[in-house]
């Protein structure tokens, strides 16, 4: 039974990867990944498989039974992806095949909801047995702005009283290698959050704590939080993309309390200030 994981290389799925590796023999991992160079430490095989050459994917997928498709990074042509993907695994043969979602994909005003949507009906219909395992906030996402703030003393954004429900990069990890490695997750929809929930306000407030000195959180309007984002270097589609991220969040797009996340990999979901300390550690 050799399981592949997409996007192998990214921060996400390095983390599945090792995980797997304490569930299952590392023999029957196979990472996909778009450069092979970036995998040396990976200690499974690897396999180049970029979401744009669909022959090169079904190859890589030849003699898998379990895919877990991570979500592509790409701004343009997300959806096209992940479909070339499904595509893909169904003429190799797949069973199964999990899938890094959205939050509430259906209801989210979270700008990249669109491209969620449409992989989550083609996988649907393609015939294999599948899992949606739809991913809140990450709380890593913030961390440069985090770090930046216990510098500066003003953490900026535009999501207002809007409250995240955040868990860690390594338990999102813990519930892909969990529908993996186990039994009775076929047409499942799992919405997935931390156990917890904060505004911006709050995290200034533990930063505080943490570092001993004021943090004070500024909320602007999007456009004005674009504008700074754009002084601080970033392209204008990354900023508008983290200024809708913080808009969505006001809308209550990232706040959930069904625990399905710390119920599906059986601990509680690390806490806000925990994270933050090793933040604060890099």
């Amino acid at each position: 039974m050799s399981i592949a994981i997409t996007g192998a290389s990214g921060r996400l799925g390095r983390l599945v990867v090792q995980k797997l590796k304490g569930k299952v023999d590392p023999a029957l991992i196979v990472a996909m990944v778009r450069d092979s160079a970036k995998t040396h430490d990976l200690g499974v095989a690897v396999r180049q498989a970029d979401y744009d050459q669909p022959a090169q994917l079904e190859k890589a997928l030849q003699g898998v039974e379990k895919v877990l498709l991570i979500s592509s990074s790409e701004e343009e042509g997300k959806a096209r992806q992940h479909l070339n993907v499904i595509a893909a695994a169904v003429k190799a043969g797949v069973k199964y095949m999990a899938y890094t979602s959205l939050l509430r994909t259906e209801t989210s005003p979270i700008s990249i909801a669109a491209d969620h949507i449409v992989t989550e009906r083609a996988m649907r219909e393609s015939g294999l047995d599948v899992t949606m395992l739809r991913n809140g906030w990450y709380t890593e996402n913030y961390a440069d702005f985090f770090l930046a703030a216990s510098g500066s003393g003003t953490l900026y954004g535009c999501a207002g009283d809007g409250r995240f429900s955040s868990a860690t990069r390594s338990d999102y990890a813990d519930a892909a290698v969990k529908v993996l490695t186990s039994q009775g997750h076929e047409g499942k929809i799992y919405e997935l959050a931390g156990d917890t929930s904060y505004t911006l306000a709050d995290v200034a407030k533990e930063l505080s704590r943490l570092i001993g000195k004021v943090v004070t959180y500024q909320n602007a309007s999007d456009s004005e939080y674009i504008a700074a984002l754009k002084r601080m270097g970033l392209p204008h589609l990354d900023a508008a993309k983290i200024a809708n991220f913080d808009t969505s969040a006001a809308k209550g797009a990232l706040f959930d309390e069904g625990r399905q996340l710390s119920a599906l990999i059986g601990h509680s979901t690390e806490p806000l200030a925990t994270t933050l300390q090793q933040m604060l550690k890099r």
